[in-house]
């Protein structure tokens, strides 16, 4: 190593990690990030090298930093197995906290031995293994992430946050394992990933605009969702959403927007377009009476108000009869709703597919199949 490469490199192995996949490499990890953090050098990195396993328990990586920080990860980071060796208080295995300029690439891993978790309660227990939070300029590309106990990559409070090239896989079984949630967030893309969980590939929540998400597949899981917003009838504001070149395979949803019927506030601006769907239980859904939770989903004389939203170049097969689903609020109408050339069928030959609307306004043009059910 040269004196240059000795100044900006920190291989976490100088700092007393094993990684044998079993001893506790915590620590060294701590360590390796304040010093590439507190780094006066040129493009300091932090260095997780190839072939080995490091066991890393819950850390948070925080800021401000010096400078601009690079995370070279080539080898494998481990969560503990179970819910133990989770002390934080925040169920939070790596978080990156208040740090402006982070690059994390390579060809590595993050496995979050979720296996234990999926039998627990996600309420008491809500983990996420990656958060990016108050975070601004971050990019990750490359990274494989898997097995998280739920949430496998959290952004919340940030802005200019783009991953590229990801591999986010979980068992179709595994609950409230969302591949990406977007938070009270601006300025967040996704690109160019393989996505397949137990729950929505991605998931776009309250305070969130300017999200796109493009050049992905997806499945199995729940498809990518704006939502769900309004749960305890707060007010929402989520507008400028793009999800386009997306090849959904056996998910149950395609492009959906959810609300509780308790919420208030808008969603607006929103595209789905170039969509392939293969035997995609939902393909084109927006619920407004969305609910999990019992004794709690009365009708209110509230809504969130859904409009400029455009469903463009759909094409592929339907798993159910209902192949768009536009049930909108009885309340708040959906308006604006645009529908251009779209074509489903059924996923089981010689069966026909439908569209069902609720007190849902807006405009098809091109060829639609099903028949549009807007109202003009």
């Amino acid at each position: 190593m040269n004196v240059i490469a000795a100044q900006n490199t920190f291989n976490v192995l100088d700092f007393g990690a094993v990684g044998n996949g079993n001893s506790d490499d915590s620590m060294a990890f701590t360590k390796a990030w304040t010093e590439t953090c507190n780094a006066n050098a040129e493009t300091p990195t932090m260095i997780i090298p190839i072939g080995k396993t490091f066991l890393v328990a819950p850390v948070n990586f925080s800021g401000p930093c010096k400078s601009y920080i690079y995370v070279q990860l080539s080898g494998v980071i481990k969560a503990p197995d179970g819910t133990g060796e989770w002390t934080n208080g925040t169920w939070r295995w790596l978080q990156f906290d208040n740090i402006t300029g982070l690059n994390i690439s390579g060809s590595g891993q993050i496995d979050g031995n979720g296996q234990k978790w999926w039998d627990k309660s996600c309420k008491y227990n809500p983990a996420k293994a990656i958060s990016f939070k108050n975070c601004k300029n971050v990019s990750m590309s490359k990274i494989y992430v898997v097995q998280s106990p739920q949430l496998h990559v959290l952004v919340f409070g940030s802005q200019d946050v783009h991953f590229q090239s990801l591999i986010i896989k979980s068992p179709e079984a595994s609950p409230n394992t969302d591949g990406i949630h977007i938070s009270h967030s601006d300025h967040v893309t996704v690109q160019a990933s393989v996505i397949g969980t137990g729950d929505d590939c991605v998931s776009i929540g309250d305070h969130s605009t300017n999200i796109i998400v493009a050049y992905t597949n997806c499945g199995p899981g729940h498809g990518i969702s704006i939502g769900s917003l309004g749960k305890d009838g707060n007010v929402v504001h989520v507008e400028n959403i793009t999800v386009k070149h997306i090849n959904f395979y056996k998910s149950t949803n395609g492009g959906r927007i959810k609300t509780w019927q308790r919420g208030k506030g808008e969603v607006r601006h929103v595209e789905f377009s170039y969509l392939n769907f293969t035997e995609v239980e939902n393909p084109i859904i927006i619920d407004q009476h969305y609910c999990d939770i019992r004794g709690q989903c009365a009708k209110t004389e509230t809504g969130v108000h859904i409009s400029d939203v455009l469903y463009s170049n759909a094409f592929g097969t339907s798993a159910t009869d209902v192949a768009i689903n536009l049930n909108c609020s009885e309340n708040v109408a959906c308006t604006d709703i645009r529908l251009d050339n779209v074509q489903l069928e059924s996923a089981d030959k010689g069966k026909q597919v439908v569209s069902s609307c609720n007190n849902a306004f807006g405009q098809a043009k091109g060829i639609v199949q099903p028949k549009s059910c807007l109202l003009p």
